[in-house]
């Protein structure tokens, strides 16, 4: 049985927390891959960025449905989620963009269980950590291609 550590990729592009939407920009078109980790000084994972979070800063703001009652303004999806929102269409670093739930498998886990975890959750890589530590990082193309081993 294949372990992530026997496909992943150890040498990752990482970015620290103040890199730039336009640095994460460049990254994204000059390397041609979608999610980019965020780590600290340290090496440790702080969070992840995608493409689809850059894509998203390009969009409308979406004004949600309010309903009022005795003067006051409620916002049905919440005031977090338009909150949220906002947040990710101004950010100008890693740190502001970054969702930083992030999920992650380790070295040891079978490549099985990498799969599921992405299939599952919809996710197109998963950053590989000891302990908080960043050490790799699996892509469903690195799955596939352990399929011919």
């Amino acid at each position: 049985m294949l372990k992530v550590a026997d496909i992943m990729t150890s040498k990752v592009v990482s970015i620290k927390e103040t890199t730039t939407v336009r640095e994460m920009a460049d990254i994204f078109d000059s390397m041609r891959f979608g999610t980019l980790p965020v780590v600290d000084e340290a090496g440790n994972l702080t969070g992840i960025v995608t493409a689809s979070d850059l894509v998203e800063q390009d969009r409308p703001l979406h004004i949600p449905t309010v309903i009022s009652i005795f003067d006051w303004v409620i916002p049905i999806e919440g005031e977090g989620a338009l909150q949220r929102e906002l947040n990710k269409i101004t950010a100008q670093t890693a740190s502001e963009l970054a969702s930083t739930d992030v999920v992650t498998v380790s070295a040891s886990d079978l490549v099985s269980t990498a799969a599921e975890v992405m299939s599952s959750r919809k996710l197109h890589a998963l950053p590989v950590v000891e302990g908080k530590k960043l050490i790799g990082i699996v892509s469903r193309i690195d799955i596939i291609r352990s399929m011919n081993r």
